[in-house]
């Protein structure tokens, strides 16, 4: 570098949570140099998971969502702009509007976007929606404030089971188009997508799996139809495309980092890999647009959409930006999520799709009240609980300690005749938002080293 770490030029590409919350954490850790934050977007960091949920519903704005600022962060802000091309090699962010911002480290906060329907002219269609954005998220609102006659959702993963659990409270007739076999397939497998998709039909969703849609009709500019792969038609005057997200790492394309459609690869400590696979010292990641190994899952690199990982990663981030050696620190956080719908509450801890059979170890679905446990060649991997999330804690140090699966008959979470089955997790030589690819094969069980999360 060319000045001390301490007073030199930090610049943060993503005015995001995790944009934020590493700035936050930069300062509160004595970084007393130059600090800027560039946002595609005009708005200050917002709250992206009240946007499918409570905006939808009517019970908050989205203008409301705004991230609350844990510390005065002391940052240059540049927001509407966004970042174009990379320079490494001269140490400057390329911004759209020809402005050239140097640095002598560099954070990528980039995130995601909401993955568009791919014909462009039936997406310009009034009535088809996506819900990434502040402005996503209010014109959708006021659409169904409206009342529509049916909502089609266009995909079941975990946003589109919240869109159409939020059309439902509201008494809208709802229609859920999802390729795969089942809901929330592609994070929690089939075997736990089976009961969501009882879930969907009994709130009175039509639930429609296998199909896809494979055109939006309009008149006059106006959404009026879909057409499906089975033949059928529907008649129906907005569309919300819930086809996941993609990664905003094309103004890294001639960068020379490993950047590409499933993220920015980075070491334990977020720091960017090249193309060459040489780990840099100036340039880190976190959040979405990340992947990063973790050892508890066979070093696979992960990538992960969730709201605690951006933040802890950013925190790590901007620790390690501003230390040397010894003082870094590794991003060992295990991953969890949740999501509200249908009037239930689900949590998980670890990585659902880095499995190979899954038992329901507490409740059952009838119930509505369960915890299913994941296993990985004999090991417990992850834990989805429903309206039982007390049980988090316990599973989650099953996960860091390598804890055997299934559950012993001696465990006390042993239920006596329910044996594990088939988690039924996505190839992930497929399409998949699940990890993709394993650099090494460490066991957790053989007590090489046992994780702890956070210091």
């Amino acid at each position: 570098m060319s000045r001390d770490p301490w007073d030199g030029r930090i610049v943060i590409v993503g005015a995001s949570l995790a944009g934020l919350r590493a700035a936050e954490t930069l300062r509160a850790e004595g970084f007393a140099g130059e600090l800027t934050i560039v946002g595609d977007e005009p708005h200050p960091p917002y709250d992206r998971p009240p946007l499918s949920k409570q905006v939808l519903l009517g019970r908050a704005r989205a203008e409301d969502c705004v991230l609350p600022a844990r510390r005065e962060t002391g940052a240059t802000w540049k927001l509407g702009v966004r970042a174009a091309g990379l320079d490494g090699d001269g140490r400057q962010v390329i911004l759209a509007n020809g402005e050239h911002l140097p640095y002598d480290r560099l954070l990528i906060a980039t995130g995601t976007r909401a993955r568009p329907w791919p014909q462009p002219e039936e997406a310009a269609l009034d009535g088809v929606f996506t819900v990434r954005t502040m402005e996503d998220a209010g014109r959708l609102a006021e659409r169904l404030d409206a009342g529509p006659r049916r909502v089609l959702v266009i995909g079941a993963g975990f946003t589109g089971s919240e869109i159409a659990s939020a059309c439902r409270e509201r008494g809208l007739a709802v229609t859920v188009a999802e390729r795969g076999p089942a809901p929330l397939i592609g994070a929690l497998g089939g075997t736990v997508g089976s009961w969501a998709a009882e879930l969907h039909r009994s709130h009175g969703v039509d639930l429609r799996c296998g199909v896809t849609v494979t055109a939006l009709r309009g008149s006059g500019g106006r959404l009026t139809g879909a057409e499906l792969s089975d033949g059928s038609a529907l008649d129906v005057d907005v569309a919300v495309v819930a086809l996941g997200a993609v990664r905003n790492t094309e103004w890294l394309a001639d960068s020379g980092l490993a950047a590409g459609p499933k993220g920015v690869a980075c070491d334990a400590g977020c720091r960017v890999v090249d193309m060459y696979g040489i780990v840099t010292d100036d340039v880190f990641v976190a959040g979405d647009v990340a992947r990063f190994p973790h050892p508890l899952f066979q070093y696979q690199f992960l990538a992960l959409e969730h709201w605690g990982n951006a933040v802890a990663q950013a925190e790590v981030a901007a620790h390690n930006m501003i230390s040397r050696g010894r003082e870094r620190r590794p991003h060992l956080s295990v991953p969890a999520f949740w999501s509200s719908q249908f009037g239930l509450n689900i949590k998980s801890v670890g990585v659902p799709t880095f499995s190979d059979q899954v038992v329901i170890a507490q409740g059952s679905p009838e119930e509505r009240r369960l915890v299913a446990v994941y296993g990985y060649q004999g090991r417990v991997t992850a834990a989805v609980t429903v309206n039982s999330a007390k049980s988090l804690e316990h599973y989650e140090e099953l996960i860091c300690t390598g804890a055997p699966f299934p559950p012993g008959p001696d465990a006390a979470d042993h239920v006596p005749g329910r044996e594990p089955e088939p988690s039924d997790v996505p190839d992930p030589r497929g399409l998949t938002h699940g990890p993709t690819v394993a650099l090494t094969g460490h066991l957790p069980d053989r007590r090489l080293v046992v994780l702890r999360p956070g210091g």
